[in-house]
């Protein structure tokens, strides 16, 4: 199941990112691109890193 990310605009135009989980990977797809699959221990990295902060923009 598709889940949309609580930071994806909304309307026709509005840019969107998207995740669904499996057991060994996470597909994530945008409104620009086509879907990536990510392996579960790499989403789960990058999903830790964004919680904490590391990623903020300067």
């Amino acid at each position: 199941m598709w889940r949309k990310s609580s930071r994806s605009g909304s309307g026709g135009n509005a840019d969107c990112v998207e995740v669904a989980l499996g057991s060994t990977t996470a597909l994530v797809r945008d409104s620009k691109n086509r879907t990536s699959m990510i392996a579960a221990p790499g989403w789960a990295a990058f999903v830790d890193a964004v919680k904490r902060g590391d990623l903020s923009q300067v």
